[in-house]
C-alpha cells in the first residue's frame, strides 16, 4: 500500500470485526446473519460492478504519468522494479509449492471440508449488478488510452483519465474501504455460523508467519544484488535501510515514509538526483512484498478448497497481478482492491474468498509496505550505479 490513509485504524477495526463477527455468528440468531450476509452479497455485487472501473481509472493514468518523458532512467526504473516485482511472486509460488503441504496439512483437512461444504445459511434476497466490461477487456482499454494519452499528449485525455482516477479514488477511500470492517464482520460470522472458521483461522497464522519470512528473503536477495552492482557492502545496505523499514512498519505507508527513503537512500552514496526520481517512483511502481502477500494467501485460499492450478496459468497470473500492483490506489488495502478483478478472472474468487483475501492482505499490510519501502532502497543504488559514468543521467 502506497499512502496509510488511517491504515492502523482500519487494522485494527479489521481485528475487531473478525473477532466479533466470529462471537456474532456462535451466538446471534440465524435472522441476524442472514441479514448481514445479504449485505455482503449486495457490497460483492457493486464491487463487481466496479472492478472495471477501478482497473481503467487506476492503470491507465498510471501509464500516463509514467510516460513523462525521463529517458531512460524511466525505463531502467519501471523495468528493474517491475522485474523485482515479479522475481518476488515467482520466488513465493516456488516456496509455497513446497512448503504448504507441510506447514497447512494438519489443518487443509479439517479447513477443506468445512469450506467447501453447503453454506447451511442463504441470503434473503440478490441484487444483479452486472460489469461494464470483463476484466480482459479493461485491462486492454486501459493499456490503449494510457498509452495514447502519453503519446498524443492529449491534454483532454489526460484530463478525462485524471479526473475518473479521482472518481475512483474517492470511491475506493470513502465507499469501499470504510466498509471493508463491516464486509469482513459478515464474513467471519457466516463462517462461524456455518462451522467453518476454526480450519480457516489456524491456516491464517501460519500463512502470515510464512509470508513475512518471505519478505525478509526477499530484501536479502535484493540487497545482495545491489550490493553486487555497486560494490557495496551488503550488511551497511541493511543497516542504512533499517530506519525506512521500521518507519513504514509503524505508517503503512510507502508515500509516508519517502523523505526516510530518501535520506538513507543517499547515505549509502546515491547521487541527489537519482534518488530524487527513483525514490517517488518506486514508492509507486515497486510492490515486491505486497506481491508476495497477493501471491502467497492466493495460494492458500485455492490450498484450502481444494483447486489446483497449472504452472503456466499461475504463472500468468503473476505477471497480471504484478501489473495490477503498480496501480494500486494510495488507501489502507488499496493494492489488493485493484487485484481483485485479476483474482476472479484469473484464479475463480467467489464472494466468500474474495472477503477473506481482503482480510488476510490487510493484516500482513504493514510488513508488506516496509519491504516494498526497503526494497527501493536497493533499486535505487543499482540504478544509481549504472549510471555512474553519466553525467545527463535524468
Amino acid at each position: 500500500m502506497k499512502q496509510g490513509i488511517v491504515a492502523s485504524d482500519l487494522l485494527l477495526l479489521v481485528i475487531l470485526a473478525i473477532l466479533t463477527g466470529i462471537i456474532g455468528g456462535w451466538y446471534l440468531p440465524h435472522w441476524v446473519v442472514r441479514t448481514f450476509l445479504t449485505f455482503n452479497g449486495l457490497f460483492s455485487q457493486f464491487l463487481g460492478f466496479m472492478v472495471p472501473l477501478l482497473i481503467i481509472g487506476l492503470i491507465a493514468p498510471g501509464i500516463t504519468d509514467l510516460g513523462k518523458g525521463v529517458g531512460r532512467l524511466l525505463v531502467y526504473t519501471v523495468a528493474l522494479s517491475y522485474g523485482f516485482t515479479v522475481f518476488a511472486g515467482m520466488l513465493t509460488y516456488g516456496s509455497a509449492l513446497l512448503t504448504y503441504p507441510y506447514i497447512l496439512h494438519t489443518t487443509s483437512a479439517s479447513a477443506l471440508a468445512s469450506f467447501t461444504s453447503p453454506q447451511q445459511l442463504t441470503l434473503y434476497f440478490t441484487l444483479p449488478i452486472a460489469p461494464i466490461m470483463d476484466v480482459a477487456t479493461a485491462l486492454t482499454l486501459a493499456f490503449v488510452l494510457g498509452l495514447g494519452a502519453s503519446f498524443t499528449s492529449s491534454q483532454i485525455l489526460r484530463g478525462l483519465l485524471s479526473d475518473l482516477r479521482a472518481v475512483v479514488y474517492k470511491v475506493i477511500s470513502n465507499v469501499i474501504i470504510p466498509v471493508l470492517p463491516l464486509y469482513v464482520f459478515g464474513v467471519f460470522m457466516g463462517m462461524a455460523a456455518n462451522g467453518q472458521v476454526a480450519g480457516v483461522v489456524s491456516v491464517f497464522f501460519k500463512v502470515v508467519i510464512f509470508l513475512f519470512a518471505l519478505t525478509l528473503l526477499i530484501l536479502a536477495i535484493q540487497f545482495a544484488i545491489a550490493a553486487l552492482v555497486s560494490k557495496k557492502n551488503m550488511f551497511a545496505i541493511w543497516k542504512a535501510m533499517l530506519p525506512a523499514y521500521f518507519t513504514a512498519l509503524g505508517t503503512s505507508s510507502s508515500a509516508a515514509t519517502i523523505p526516510v527513503t530518501y535520506r538513507q537512500v543517499q547515505s549509502l552514496g546515491v547521487r541527489e538526483g537519482v534518488a530524487g526520481f527513483t525514490v517517488p517512483l518506486c514508492a509507486s511502481i515497486h510492490m515486491a512484498g505486497s506481491t508476495i502477500k497477493i501471491v502467497g494467501c492466493s495460494l492458500a485460499l485455492l490450498w484450502l478448497t481444494g483447486n489446483n492450478l497449472d504452472s503456466v496459468h499461475f504463472t500468468g497470473f503473476i505477471f497480471l497481478v504484478s501489473l495490477a500492483m503498480v496501480a494500486g490506489p494510495g488507501v489502507p488495502g488499496g493494492a489488493v482492491m485493484a487485484a481483485v478483478g485479476v483474482l476472479q478472472q484469473m484464479l475463480g474468487f467467489d464472494e466468500q474468498m474474495l472477503g477473506l483475501m481482503i482480510t488476510l492482505y490487510i493484516a500482513m499490510d504493514s510488513f508488506g509496505t516496509a519491504c516494498n519501502v526497503a526494497g527501493d532502497g536497493a533499486v535505487s543504488v543499482i540504478i544509481d550505479s549504472l549510471y555512474k559514468e553519466k553525467q545527463n543521467y535524468i
